[in-house]
């Protein structure tokens, strides 16, 4: 039982790092075969804040800021655009339809400004009853001149489910995604920064 909640949580932990956003299409039944989602913001001009649908109603609303740096850890990276997906507060993916073609209704998208600053204004994410998984904001990545990729999801400090052996694992490989909000006014309030990968940089 031991060997299996280990490798239960060994797999969730592969997943924070290296989230497929079409694997989870797949799993959500959309079509994999469009270009990726984070393009489909359409003709609207981003900015360096956005908030998630149903961002009003939510019992648990939060904010989620931060800078995002160049590989040098120093400068701040103007112009990354990073879009976010998540599950409803009942733990559950809501898809919608449009032009034919089915998304994740709960997602959105900032471009940094010129100090590579960013804000979502979202709110936790539930987990669907039974499944043990880990409260997870899916985050990818779109640097200029640099094709999207996947980036370590926010988790959350006090969710049960991300057990210690998960911790030390992200601990381990050094991971920064783990939130601790704190309350605000009405809403919760976190930050992460964020450093670009130096592999990725060097090949602009």
């Amino acid at each position: 039982m031991k060997t299996l909640k280990y490798l239960i949580s060994a797999a969730i932990i592969f997943s924070a790092f290296t989230v497929q956003l079409n694997a989870q299409q797949d799993a959500n039944n959309i079509n994999d075969t469009k270009q990726h989602p984070i393009y489909n913001y359409g003709e609207r001009a981003l900015t360096a804040v956005d908030t998630i649908p149903e961002y009003a109603q939510a019992e648990q609303k939060l904010k989620i800021s931060g800078t995002i740096f160049e590989n040098d850890g120093i400068t701040p990276a103007k112009d990354v655009i990073v879009f976010i997906y998540q599950t409803n507060e009942d733990g559950k993916y809501d898809l919608k339809t449009e032009n034919e073609e089915d998304y994740i209704y709960h997602r959105a998208w900032v471009k940094t400004n010129e100090e590579g600053e960013y804000t979502f204004f979202t709110f936790i994410p539930g987990t669907d009853y039974g499944s043990n998984e880990m409260k997870h904001i899916h985050t990818v990545i779109k640097e200029p001149n640099t094709p999207e990729y996947d980036m370590d999801g926010f988790l959350f400090e006090n969710d049960p489910y991300l057990s210690r052996y998960c911790r030390k694992k992200l601990k381990k490989a050094g991971a920064t995604n783990i939130l601790n909000p704190e309350k605000s006014g009405d809403i919760l309030v976190a930050q992460r920064d964020i450093v670009l990968p130096q592999t990725l940089q060097a090949s602009k």
